[in-house]
């Protein structure tokens, strides 16, 4: 019972079970990877603390004062949210609205049918957003993943990191998946933008992958995903720290959208997402556009 338990915390602290094996036996290969992973949640997680604690002796003082916090200041105590908020005016396909998003969350998934404008709204979030980057579908056909790897040793041990935990999860570490995992896992952005987070990925291996970005989801590095899968975006399962942005078919601006039936756009969200067998016979595909207009800023996409 007592090395059950040990188990479960080395699991814990993002060790792979190969990795735990070994950390069993006394050895120490994989731990500075999952040792530098557990320290950057932990220090994320106090700075988040001390910003609620501030907030909480700030209500304190005006309930000194006589004066009463409003109702969004205390429900902000529980927040799960970076507090980031982003506001722009929505490119082509939309009219130029203004668009607000408030409180991103460390997942963020982009949804919407073909043509809608995820794509684009993708793409003007990585260029809005602080220290952003977009990762598009090039990241499979660049053919620098070896490359990368080999000139940055810390990069390829937290790739090499994320794999193991993958493949024990039922993944296949192909090349679409060690390119995305090279765009995830790399240094410099602070947020992450991603195109069509499932391309290339067959089921067990997108399976394995949602369960991964739950386990590192962090408000320190949130991401955006685009994303057409019922396995990436399983709407039973979405938790606090995740939300659904939809782009509506009809280019009204795009909305957040709430994971239970019967909230606004619900339904719409559930009927552009399916199994990655059906998406694999649609591979490819692209909406119809307008003669005159630059397609997705030179980005290579597989729709609108």
């Amino acid at each position: 019972m007592q090395r059950a338990g040990e188990i479960v915390a080395l699991r814990a602290l993002g060790l792979s079970l190969a990795q735990v094996a070994g950390v069993l036996k006394g050895e120490a290969e994989g731990l500075e990877p999952a040792l530098a992973l557990h320290q950057a949640v932990l220090e994320g997680a106090a700075r988040r603390l001390g910003d609620t604690i501030e907030r909480v002796r700030g209500l304190r003082a005006k309930l000194d004062s006589g004066q009463r916090p409003t109702l969004t200041e205390l429900t902000r105590l529980q927040d799960s949210t970076s507090g980031l908020s982003v506001e722009f005016e929505l490119p082509w396909p939309w009219g130029g609205e203004y668009f607000r998003l408030h409180d991103i969350r460390p997942l963020n998934y982009i949804v919407g049918p073909l043509g809608s404008g995820k794509t684009r709204l993708a793409l003007r979030l990585a260029e809005v957003l602080p220290s952003a980057a977009f990762l598009g579908l090039e990241r499979v056909l660049s053919g620098d993943a070896k490359a990368r790897l080999d000139a940055d040793t810390n990069l390829r041990l937290r790739v090499n990191h994320a794999i193991d935990w993958l493949v024990e999860d039922g993944a296949v570490a192909s090349e679409a998946l060690i390119a995305l995992l090279i765009g995830l896992e790399a240094e410099g952005p602070t947020i992450l933008v991603v195109d069509m987070v499932e391309h290339g990925l067959d089921t067990p291996t997108q399976q394995a992958l949602s369960a991964y970005l739950r386990r590192r989801m962090s408000l320190e590095r949130p991401l955006f995903l685009m994303t057409r899968s019922a396995v990436i975006l399983d709407l039973a399962s979405i938790g606090t720290g995740e939300s659904i942005l939809l782009c509506p078919a009809n280019h009204s601006p795009p909305i957040r959208v709430a994971p239970y039936p019967g909230a606004v756009g619900y339904e719409a969200v559930a009927t552009c997402l399916a199994a990655p067998e059906v998406r694999a016979r649609t591979e490819g595909v692209i909406a119809w556009r307008p003669q005159g207009h630059v397609y997705e800023d030179g980005h290579l996409s597989a729709r609108c």
